[in-house]
């Protein structure tokens, strides 16, 4: 006796039984009843990767999210967990958790994130900036009162016998070959590494505090109503 055949239809060259699952998701996709469960599966993934990477989230930006404590204990857990089986499973729970959370949690978390990474691209920015101005003031006599022109809180006569040391400190141009040869960087002296850390320091504070730009008065400005009239 041979079998019924099944009744259904053919999606991308695939054959979808009617009454299956995927029949049932490709008619409430076609309904516009809501994601599909490809999408809530994807959005699953997304939010367990976002949960397993707030163990790289800084303290100050972790703190203030104010994390459900079962979220909490289950992300120190995962970091102690060494074995892999453990881990994956324990990064599932992590994702159970994190989908229990309301929107706006999860759009607080992202923006932690995202608050980290412009932190660190402009930690990295800095860094550049440091290193040039170091190379500058070693290379320039006239580099340390340029730079004493835009940070005028500079202790001059520390910054110059930084200087001073640093360029006594340099290692020969044979010494810097040598090293070249063997793929290593110049071996430097402390004064070049405080002068780095001076000049890093003084860009930092100048970041975290700007300087303000005082709103301009007209009468100052050499402006009257005559002179704006005409």
């Amino acid at each position: 006796m041979s079998r019924k055949p099944k009744k259904g239809y053919f999606v991308r060259g695939h054959f979808v039984a009617e009454g299956s699952e995927l029949d049932l998701e490709l008619k409430r996709e076609m309904r516009g009843e809501g994601p599909s469960k490809t999408e809530l599966k994807a959005q699953s993934a997304e939010l367990q990767a976002l949960g397993e990477q707030l163990l790289t989230l800084r303290g100050d930006l972790f703190e203030p999210l104010d994390l459900p404590s079962k979220l909490v204990d289950a992300l120190d857990e995962l970091k102690r967990i060494t074995n892999f089986e453990g881990k994956r499973r324990q990064g599932q729970l992590v994702g159970k958790l994190m989908r229990q959370l309301e929107s706006d949690r999860i759009d607080a978390i992202r923006a932690a994130f995202e608050v980290q990474r412009k932190g660190s691209a402009a930690d990295t920015l800095r860094l550049h900036a440091a290193e040039s101005w170091r190379d500058r003031l070693i290379a320039e006599d006239a580099a340390a009162s340029a730079w004493v022109t835009q940070f005028p809180a500079t202790d001059v006569q520390q910054l110059r016998a930084l200087v001073r040391q640093a360029r006594k400190d340099a290692p020969s141009p044979a010494d810097a070959r040598v090293a070249e040869s063997t793929g290593q960087a110049p071996r430097q002296g402390r004064a070049y590494r405080e002068l780095f850390q001076l000049v890093n320091s003084a860009l930092a504070q100048a970041e975290a505090h700007p300087p303000e730009v005082q709103p301009i008065d007209a009468e100052d400005a050499g402006y009257t109503d005559d002179s704006r009239a005409g």
